[in-house]
């Protein structure tokens, strides 16, 4: 893959430190949610990749709206990603419901968020390896 942009950023201490991109745009305290034991006062890494999540699953039902020639530019998208143990470790698990404009069918707008979960970078990258829900709304 040619990169057509890459993305920098630097996280210092964890959970419980800070989150910063080299152009600045994003700076941020983290900390563990209090479910994890933490304070619950700063942004967590699963709050992070539900943002980037959502707002890429969006943009690829765009791309996906446009070619089959259908306005879905209203269209909201949640990522609910959800943290857990997994034997000796940690897994992520991530339910995306997308709320598409009423204009749309219901046999559409499956069809177009099925097209988008294959488009989307953010699924391609989890696919095989955490669960992901596509839940319609």
């Amino acid at each position: 893959m040619d990169a057509l942009y890459t993305a920098v950023a630097t996280a210092t201490h964890g959970r419980d430190g800070r989150a910063v991109t080299s152009d600045g745009k994003l700076d941020l305290g983290l900390s563990a949610p209090v479910e994890l034991g933490g304070n619950g006062e700063g942004t967590n890494p699963e709050q992070l990749f539900a943002a980037g999540y959502a707002a890429c699953f969006g943009s690829a039902l765009g791309l996906v709206g446009r070619t089959a020639k259908v306005d879905v530019s209203e269209a909201a998208v949640t990522a609910e990603v959800g943290i857990g143990k997994q034997g000796e470790g940690f897994a992520l698990a991530v339910t995306l419901r997308v709320e598409l404009p009423d204009t749309v069918d219901q046999e559409t707008g499956r069809k177009l968020v099925e097209q988008a979960h294959q488009v989307c970078p953010y699924s391609n990258a989890t696919r095989g390896n955490i669960q992901v829900e596509l839940v319609i709304e």
